[in-house]
């Protein structure tokens, strides 16, 4: 099972979204910056997905300084590609941030992405 925390201004809005895009082996749990950093480093979380206005600042300041920047990027207003994203997991990226106003637009290539990388077997029969 792959564990994706959402964070931020958007996070629930995040999670609905992970949780309609019915991926089997994704599961996604709102948290704090803080306490997803603490699930992050412990192994008991494998993505965090922040959200600002920005998508740079605020939305993952904390985890910036507990992980280190090297597992963490963020896509600010822009929308990435999937394969993007699939090149940051393998780089050992774990944590993105982007802004609120994409929430639609960037969580499905992000999720997408991680699922790819961890073996999700991909969508659930309706």
């Amino acid at each position: 099972m792959t564990r994706i925390l959402t964070g931020g201004l958007g996070r629930t809005d995040v999670a609905r979204i992970v949780q309609q895009l019915g991926l089997d082996g994704i599961d996604v749990a709102e948290s704090d910056d803080m306490g997803a950093a603490v699930e992050l480093r412990s192994g008991r979380a494998d993505c965090y997905l922040g959200t600002c206005h920005t998508g740079a600042g605020a939305s993952l300041g904390v985890l910036v300084g507990v992980l280190g920047s090297g597992a963490c990027h963020t896509f600010g207003r822009a929308v990435p590609q999937e394969n993007q994203v699939a090149a940051l997991l393998a780089a050992g990226v774990k944590v993105f941030g982007f802004a609120v106003d994409r929430i639609e637009a960037v969580t499905p290539v992000i999720v997408r992405a991680v699922a790819g990388a961890h073996g999700a077997p991909g969508l659930r029969a309706p």
